[in-house]
């Protein structure tokens, strides 16, 4: 059994005061809609997670209306940090459930195909993340204000979600997290401390993220062309 847990209990303090990314209208609906219909449409996926905020239930069960959504799913309530919301939706896996893809609920032209490698490669290697080459030339800076030196981009990727893992290396690495009191941002970022490889897969179609204002046009243009 595969399934997937939105992550979508964050504030996006980015995006200004007083605003909700999740529900900003894209394209005609909330943006975590998109989000949600990726993971809808995905035949490999089997159940959805959604980790939402605490009250925000009837919102999501709302939108489960008004999308038409028939896929099973169900809640977990967001931690105090990313890694305490993920962690709580793994606790909300049902039993037989092999491997998870975690994605960024703000994150909503994941195409079905990317879906489908990464848990392709998750099934293979444990462990595996969406994510793109880094085009731009990149500089280094020891004071945060002239550089310092170049560095190689031929070696350097920009990881996105989803991150697609076996469920027991997953729990076992952000176990080893919590026991040691850390704090991570990014969930192969736990994969590192246990040991287990991560297969990075290309993601060759935009698969961009919301996180401040400016981007919103651009996630409203390729939502537009409606390519899934």
């Amino acid at each position: 059994m595969t399934a997937a847990i939105i992550v979508a209990a964050g504030r996006g303090t980015r995006m200004g005061p007083n605003v909700d990314k999740l529900f900003l209208e894209v394209a005609g609906r909330p943006l975590v809609a998109h989000t949600w219909e990726r993971f809808e449409r995905a035949a490999c996926i089997d159940e959805i997670i959604v980790v939402v905020r605490e009250g925000l239930q009837d919102a999501f069960i709302d939108l489960v209306r008004e999308s038409g959504f028939r896929k099973p799913f169900r809640f977990a309530i967001g931690g105090q940090e990313r890694q305490d919301s993920v962690w709580n939706g793994l606790s909300a896996l049902a039993p037989a459930t092999e491997i998870v893809a975690i994605q960024d609920g703000a994150r909503p032209c994941t195409g079905s195909a990317l879906i489908r490698a990464t848990i392709e490669a998750a099934r293979e290697i444990g462990a595996a993340v969406a994510a793109q080459r880094v085009t731009d030339t990149i500089k280094e800076t020891d004071d945060g204000t002239f550089i310092a030196r170049n560095v190689d981009r031929a070696r350097l990727w920009a990881v996105q979600t989803p991150q697609t893992f076996r469920v027991e290396v997953i729990r076992r690495a952000l176990q080893t997290v919590r026991d040691r009191g850390l704090h991570v941002t990014d969930d192969t970022a736990a994969c590192e401390l246990i040991g287990q490889r991560v297969k990075l897969v290309e993601s060759a179609a935009p698969n961009p993220k919301a996180t401040a204002p400016p981007d919103v046009p651009y996630l409203e243009l390729l939502l537009r062309q409606g390519v899934l």
